[in-house]
């Protein structure tokens, strides 16, 4: 499972065989007062799960994955209940609960060391020399992501504001872009502020943004170019102690379909930040490092160091 700002996927498999199926839901899952909340996932995911498992033949669940943004702070709720929820409904037996970072990170660079850089609504990176983990950012939209797409989509909107405002650093390129997408410029507060899923739509305004900087528009390049330095911060700071050779660095996500007005300066600041890192492609994205995580577990070969808040594998208590 991979959940996320814009939404849950799932993916059932069989070990030996690869993903059989998968579903994904386009609600994101709901977050209160006591952080994510379990119910709501698990209405989510059963309405995903169950007609995979009838559709595929697959009977019971030997091992579950749960890649879940805002786990490291908001999950205390998650990891409390889902475990024996997913024995109860699914027959899980053992049950991995990871952040997405780490999943991400399994996903671009499987068990080897180096730092991954997740930009998609949100943005974290995750270092591991393979005996711990180590984090920056994932703080959400309103404290941290920096350079992530909510922060992108909203950088790009306060332009366009500005722009409407006649205020200096506005972009008269960005406010078209905005009232094509959300009507008006004064409607704005209404169509950002109600939203439950605010992250997801402010990310939705994120490859506007990368339009206007493909277009050469100033103000949107800039916007990217700042995004690059904060991307490139988060994996100086989790990247392993650099020997020889250096350590494996990827970034992943969906900022990465942005293409050459943000990965160009994102190539230049990590050269710069962590100069004897060795960038490579990431292999796959975040519910591909759920499919090898839960794959792993299944055949008792997961290796991965276990972490308080970003990656506890339990055995449930059925019901």
């Amino acid at each position: 499972m991979d959940s996320g700002g814009s939404g849950l996927r799932v993916v059932v498999g069989a070990a030996g065989h690869g993903p059989l199926a998968r579903a994904a839901s386009r609600t994101p899952v709901r977050t209160g007062e006591g952080g994510i909340d379990p119910a709501h996932f698990m209405e989510q995911l059963l309405d995903l799960t169950r007609p995979l498992l009838a559709g595929t033949g697959v009977g019971r669940l030997e091992a579950a994955v749960v890649g879940a943004a805002g786990l490291a702070s908001l999950g205390d709720a998650l990891r409390a209940e889902l475990p024996d929820a997913l024995a109860r409904e699914l027959g899980v037996r053992r049950v991995a609960l990871a952040a997405d970072a780490v999943t991400a990170y399994v996903g671009a660079l499987g068990a080897r060391p180096g730092a991954v850089v997740a930009a998609g609504t949100g943005l974290v990176a995750v270092g591991t020399d393979l005996t711990g983990w180590r984090r920056a950012d994932g703080w959400g939209h309103l404290l941290g992501d920096s350079g992530g797409g909510a922060w992108i989509g909203r950088a790009g909107l306060e332009a366009a504001l500005r722009a409407h405002d006649g205020r200096d650093g506005g972009s008269a390129r960005l406010l078209a872009e905005a009232e094509a997408r959300f009507g008006p410029a004064a409607g704005l507060p209404g169509q950002v502020y109600p939203r439950p899923d605010r992250p997801a739509v402010l990310a939705s305004f994120a490859p506007g943004v990368g339009a206007c900087a493909a277009e050469g528009d100033a103000v949107a390049r800039e916007i990217l170019r700042a995004a690059a330095r904060h991307m490139a911060e988060a994996a100086a700071a989790v990247c392993p102690a650099q020997g020889t050779p250096g350590p494996l660095v990827a970034v992943t996500g969906g900022l990465t379909g942005l293409g050459e007005p943000l990965l160009g300066p994102l190539a230049g600041e990590l050269r710069r930040r962590v100069p004897s890192a060795r960038r490579v492609p990431a292999e796959g994205d975040p519910l591909h490092g759920s499919v090898r995580m839960a794959t792993d577990l299944a055949t008792g070969s997961f290796t991965l160091p276990s972490d308080d808040a970003l990656l506890t594998v339990v055995a449930p208590v059925r019901a």
